[in-house]
C-alpha cells in the first residue's frame, strides 16, 4: 500500500509539473486567474478603428474565363480564373481594382464584407497604370466609399495599413510604414508606372487591388505588386499612388478608357539615337506627322539626306519637368488636361529652345 501511494504521489507531482499547476485530489484543476489587460495603447486603438471603418468598403473579387471544352470550340464553359481585392469607389456601386486582377476574365463576382455576392460588369481599364473599374449589377444600399487622401505629400516613415484577401482569406489587415517613394515598376503592358509607393506592410497574392491607407484611414494607394523570389511577401510591396488613381478612375467611368494626348510625332528608338549621335539625355523626335500638334509647334524630326543624317529635336523637359525617355515624357503630358498647352525644352543642334505644344486628344 505504501508503495502504491508513493507511485501515485510521484505521478501527481510529474503531472502537476507538466500542466503548470497543482492537481486537486477528487476534482478538476482550477484555471489560473486572468491578469487584467488594461487599456489598449492609442496606436493599437487607431489601427483597430481604421480597420473597422474601412473593412466594409473592401471587397473580394473572383473571376472566371471562357474556355472551349473541345477542339472545335462548340462547347464553351467557364472556369475559375483568379481572385483579388477591390474597394468601393462610390455609392453607385463602382469598384476599383488592379487591371491584372480582371485581365482576360469573362465574368467577375464581387463579394462584400457582409458576405453578399454581386455580379459585376466591366466599366473601363487602364492597363498601363494597372487600374480597372467594375460596376455591380445591382447597387446595394448604404455603400461606404473609402475616403480619398493624397500621395503628393507622403513621407517615408508614415504608418500605413493594407487590407485585402491574400490567398482567399478575406478581410486581412497588415500594417507597416512607407518604405520609399518615387519607385518605378512595370505594368502588364511593360509600360513603366512611376511615382509608386513602396511599403513593408505584408502584401501577398490576393492583396492586389486592395487599398493602402494612411493612419487617418484615407486611401493613399492601390496595392499592386510585391518583390519576392518566393512569390510571398518579403517586406517589399508596391502601390499605385492615389493621385494617379484619382486622375485615371474618373476617366474610366466617363469614357471606359484613359484619354491620352496625341503629340503627333514618333520618337526615335534610344538604341538608334546612341548609334547615330552618341549618348543623349532626352527623347529625340523621329518623324513628325504632317498637320499634327507637333508640326504646328514647330518640332523637327530626324532628317536623312543620302548618307547624311541630321538629328531631330531632343526633348529634355515638359513644363520644367525633366524627361529621360519616352515613358517619362508620356507621364508628364498625361498628367495635364487635354486641350491645355505644354512647354517643351528642347535641344536643337546644340541650341536650347522652348516650344509650346497643344495637347490634343488621341484617336483610336
Amino acid at each position: 500500500m505504501r508503495r502504491s501511494a508513493l507511485i501515485l504521489g510521484l505521478a501527481a507531482a510529474v503531472l502537476a509539473g507538466w500542466c503548470g499547476h497543482a492537481l486537486t485530489p477528487g476534482g478538476p484543476a482550477r484555471p489560473r486567474a486572468v491578469e487584467p489587460r488594461g487599456t489598449l495603447p492609442e496606436w493599437e486603438q487607431v489601427s483597430i478603428r481604421r480597420f473597422k471603418d474601412a473593412a466594409p468598403s473592401v471587397v473580394y473579387i473572383t473571376t472566371t474565363e471562357e474556355r472551349s471544352r473541345d477542339f472545335f470550340g462548340f462547347d464553351v464553359v467557364e472556369v475559375p480564373a483568379g481572385s483579388g481585392t477591390g474597394f468601393i469607389w462610390d455609392e453607385q456601386g463602382r469598384v476599383v481594382t488592379n487591371f491584372h486582377v480582371i485581365q482576360g476574365a469573362a465574368r467577375a463576382t464581387i463579394t462584400l464584407a457582409d458576405g453578399s455576392r454581386h455580379e459585376a460588369t466591366h466599366v473601363g481599364s487602364a492597363p498601363d497604370q494597372d487600374l480597372a473599374v467594375l460596376q455591380m449589377a445591382k447597387t446595394p444600399p448604404k455603400l461606404r466609399p473609402i475616403p480619398l487622401g493624397s500621395s503628393a505629400d507622403l513621407q517615408v516613415g508614415q504608418a500605413v495599413l493594407a487590407i485585402g484577401n491574400p490567398f482567399g482569406l478575406d478581410q486581412t489587415l497588415t500594417t507597416g510604414v512607407v518604405s520609399a517613394l518615387g519607385r518605378e515598376i512595370q505594368s502588364v503592358t511593360r509600360r513603366r508606372i512611376s511615382g509608386v509607393i513602396q511599403t513593408d506592410a505584408a502584401i501577398n497574392p490576393g492583396n492586389s487591388g486592395g487599398p493602402l491607407l494612411d493612419s487617418a484611414g484615407r486611401l493613399i494607394g492601390v496595392n499592386t505588386a510585391i518583390q519576392s523570389p518566393s512569390g510571398a511577401s518579403a517586406g517589399i510591396g508596391f502601390a499605385v499612388p492615389v493621385d494617379t488613381v484619382n486622375r485615371v478612375v474618373p476617366q474610366l467611368i466617363a469614357r471606359g478608357k484613359l484619354e491620352r494626348p496625341d503629340l503627333g510625332f514618333e520618337p526615335l528608338a534610344p538604341r538608334l539615337v546612341e548609334r547615330a549621335f552618341g549618348p543623349q539625355q532626352g527623347v529625340m523626335v523621329g518623324k513628325v506627322t504632317r498637320g499634327s500638334a507637333a508640326a504646328r509647334a514647330g518640332l523637327q524630326g530626324v532628317l536623312v539626306q543620302g548618307r547624311q543624317v541630321a538629328a531631330g529635336d531632343l526633348i529634355q523637359a515638359v513644363n520644367g519637368r525633366a524627361v529621360a525617355d519616352w515613358d517619362s515624357l508620356l507621364d508628364a503630358v498625361e498628367a495635364l488636361p487635354i486641350g491645355s498647352s505644354a512647354t517643351l525644352d528642347i535641344n536643337r543642334e546644340g541650341k536650347k529652345l522652348r516650344l509650346q505644344i497643344r495637347l490634343e486628344a488621341g484617336r483610336d
